[in-house]
């Protein structure tokens, strides 16, 4: 989603520049209607005003998404509530889930549109050169391919950052997401439900017809248990963690657990590289924000890659591309802090603790303008 969203935005602003998108993973376009992708992303204000800006929202929103005016957040072990409503900052919505394969769908329609851009997919980079004028790339099938700069939204485990020996600073969370969908017996009522439990946070995510989308963050044993058992058990032990504030759960689809972990990379750029996404940075999904943050790497890295073509600067050369590491690296940085922090928080079981943070709960809830300031700046419209 992330490289493919920066070839669709530098292809719409830079008619000149010639971009080949490589993807090792044949995109899924088809699927039946009363089935939901179990990966799905809390889509920001800020992403959805990029979205438009590439040409790939209207394409997003003639499929299938899910506005949410409301987040309810509650501790598991206190009595400590937290609840954002979009009507008292004066918008529609404070975002939206989307099916990570609907904008992925998207994308693809979009790409379709933009000559500039030259899909190989799927294919897999074979070997790349890291040379002084141009960098060169080697695919499966033993095309070469020359270019001024490369960008590596790999992923996590990504390729071409190991390439590059860039090495990462970040560790394992001794957690795994459950991923699962849900109907519940109460409509979701277009909230994003949140719980905060002591082995970590249960979320419901709101989905069209009622469905949730579930990220239940665990021990990696827990999780497994939790694959391994009746749906009728799951069901019924989901329902329990959730204190069943949409009632019973009346279907689950097939569950599938990922493996937690925080990293940073040491570097974000050398001489023609730039790592956007995951490949750069990942943190806890407890506040929603992975994706989000790729997203905002593309927004900066365009920025940055568009001003050096306006001043007729080399794309690839290390002072333009630090530029962009530096305002990604403070951003990033803050948001990584931010979500282990509340990990770390609502993970510990010392009586104090858990006092304080539902008391700070409690008080941040009944400040309206505190609370309309956190979900602007979680939103990106802090400066609308």
């Amino acid at each position: 989603m992330v490289g493919a969203t920066l070839a669709c935005g530098l292809a719409e602003e830079a008619e000149q520049l010639k971009i080949a998108l490589i993807d090792a993973n044949e995109p899924k376009l088809d699927w039946a209607n009363d089935s939901y992708d179990m990966r799905v992303s809390a889509v920001t204000r800020a992403s959805q005003k990029l979205f438009k800006d590439v040409g790939v929202w209207e394409y997003i929103i003639k499929q299938r998404i899910s506005p949410y005016q409301d987040m309810f957040v509650w501790d598991g072990t206190g009595k400590g509530e937290l609840h954002f409503d979009s009507a008292d900052m004066g918008e529609n919505d404070l975002g939206h889930i989307i099916e990570n394969r609907v904008i992925v769908k998207a994308l693809h329609q979009r790409i379709k549109e933009l000559p500039q851009i030259e899909l190989f997919c799927p294919t897999k980079l074979k070997k790349v050169e890291f040379k002084q004028d141009k960098n060169a790339v080697t695919l499966e099938n033993k095309n070469e391919l020359t270019a001024s700069l490369i960008v590596a939204a790999d992923g996590s485990r990504s390729w071409v950052r190991q390439q590059a020996d860039i090495a990462v600073k970040g560790w394992d969370f001794d957690q795994s997401a459950l991923v699962t969908t849900v109907k519940t017996e109460q409509y979701h009522q277009d909230t994003a439900w949140q719980r905060f439990l002591p082995t970590g946070p249960l979320a419901f995510l709101p989905l069209t017809e009622g469905y949730s989308s579930i990220v239940w963050s665990t021990s990696p044993k827990e999780a497994k248990r939790l694959t391994e058992i009746s749906e009728e058990d799951f069901a019924g032990e989901i329902e329990q963690a959730f204190e069943s504030k949409l009632g019973k759960i009346i279907s689950v689809a097939e569950r599938v657990v990922f493996p937690l972990r925080l990293f940073e990379t040491l570097h974000y750029v050398k001489p023609r590289l730039a790592l956007v996404g995951d490949a750069a940075h990942t943190i806890h999904p407890l506040a929603g924000q992975g994706v989000n943050l790729g997203l905002a790497d593309v927004s900066s890295l365009m920025d940055v890659i568009l001003d050096a073509l306006d001043d007729k600067k080399d794309i690839g050369d290390l002072k333009v591309l630090r530029r962009y590491e530096r305002w990604r690296r403070s951003e990033n940085r803050a948001m990584i802090i931010a979500m282990d922090g509340l990990k770390r928080l609502f993970g510990s079981e010392l009586t104090v603790v858990k006092g304080l943070r539902s008391v700070g709960l409690d008080i941040t809830n009944k400040i309206t303008p505190l609370k309309n300031i956190i979900m602007q700046q979680a939103m990106g419209i802090f400066n609308k």
